[in-house]
């Protein structure tokens, strides 16, 4: 008999997800993204349509968030800004441009479009009035933190919206938003732009704008990817907004990858830096150091450094060594020291009471002499 005139079981190939190939030989499936039935398929547009809505309810809690995200950033508190990152809205919106964009329809897109900028807008001039009305001389490290986004804040913004947009479709995580909301961090760089323009620092503002855009399309270029293979649009509808937003996303990738080059020099820099201290310096070999943060903002860049030492470190000594980490790395460096005093105190002890001297007693008879009872000696 011949095996190959024998055509597959039509029972074993359905249940092992097989296909049969023209020699009769099993295949494995192609993926096809999941049937979505009209019901949910309406039940989201009507969900993102009402969450991207220009409403009361996202106003107040933009400006609420704005106003806890700029003080945060002023007092310098990332607790607070935490909690700032979770009372703001601007996610919601994205996820309604996002699909709009991806499934063709233009009211959702634009409505999106049209909240997302009024909470911007509200964003950046609330930071504004408060960066002038308070008028800080210095910046703190968390709004310079936001002032220099690379590579890895678009990996965190793509995974926060692809979560993000999963939650939208799966009410049974839902409660990941929260957490989605604290990684993306939408609403501390809109301040951030804010204050950068109320100080007239225009780097600032240009370093945070870069940040807010690398989220922004980041969560709108992940959540238009979830929802095609969630089966929510197809593909031949989704291709052109894929293809807006993916050459966007692009664009951004020069500077992002520049500001990453960057780090990783700074990073080898400071690496350099402790090194040479540590251990080619005498005035390391008599202090101990406990921390050193570095300051790329200003020019030439500033090195606080914690040390614990017996002697105060001279203005001779940090001109020294200020020449020498400029030798040793190839760039000049600010070297500030914040000297710890390693001193021990105790208790002052009391001084010994000297006994009373008798004329009549010889002075040898009463140092031989017993000790009365009842007096008790000072300790």
């Amino acid at each position: 008999m011949d095996m190959n005139r024998i055509p597959p079981s039509t029972s074993s190939s359905s249940e092992t997800g097989l296909v049969p190939s023209p020699q009769g030989w099993p295949q494995p499936l192609r993926w096809r993204p999941p049937l979505v039935t009209p019901e949910e398929y309406a039940e989201l547009m009507v969900g993102l349509m009402r969450e991207s809505r220009l409403s009361l309810n996202y106003l107040i809690l933009v400006l609420g968030s704005s106003v806890i995200a700029t003080l945060g950033l002023l007092a310098n508190s990332p607790a607070v800004i935490i909690g700032a990152m979770i009372v703001a809205p601007l996610m919601l919106p994205i996820r309604g441009m996002a699909m709009g964009a991806l499934d063709g329809n233009v009211v959702l897109f634009r409505t999106g479009i049209l909240s997302l900028t009024v909470g911007t807008g509200i964003g950046v001039g609330v930071s504004f009035l408060l960066g002038w009305w308070v008028g800080l001389p210095n910046w703190g490290s968390e709004i310079l933190a936001r002032t220099q986004p690379n590579l890895l804040d678009l990996g965190v913004a793509l995974a926060a919206g692809g979560i993000g947009a999963f939650a939208r479709v799966r009410k049974e995580i839902a409660d990941s938003l929260a957490g989605v909301a604290i990684a993306v961090a939408l609403m501390p760089p809109v301040c951030v732009i804010g204050l950068g323009l109320a100080h007239a620092d225009w780097e600032i503002s240009l370093g945070a704008t870069l940040l807010y855009s690398t989220n922004l399309l980041g969560i709108a270029l992940a959540c238009m990817v979830t929802f095609l293979l969630m089966g929510y649009a197809p593909l031949h509808k989704a291709r052109s907004g894929l293809v807006w937003m993916f050459g966007l996303v692009m664009v951004l990738l020069v500077p992002l990858a520049a500001s990453m080059t960057q780090l990783l020099y700074q990073s080898r820099l400071e690496r350099a830096l402790r090194t040479a201290l540590l251990n080619r310096t005498i005035t390391f070999q008599r202090v101990t150091l406990l921390r050193s943060e570095f300051n790329w903002v200003v020019n030439p860049p500033e090195v606080v450094l914690s040390v614990r030492a017996d002697e105060p470190v001279t203005p001779r000594q940090v001109t020294l060594l200020e020449e020498f980490v400029a030798a040793e790395v190839g760039r000049p460096f600010t070297l500030i020291f914040q000297v710890v005093q390693d001193q021990e105190v105790r208790r002052e002890m009391p001084a010994p009471e000297e006994p009373e001297s008798d004329p009549e007693v010889n002075p040898t008879e009463a140092t031989l002499s017993p000790r009365p009872r009842g007096i008790i000696p000072p300790y």
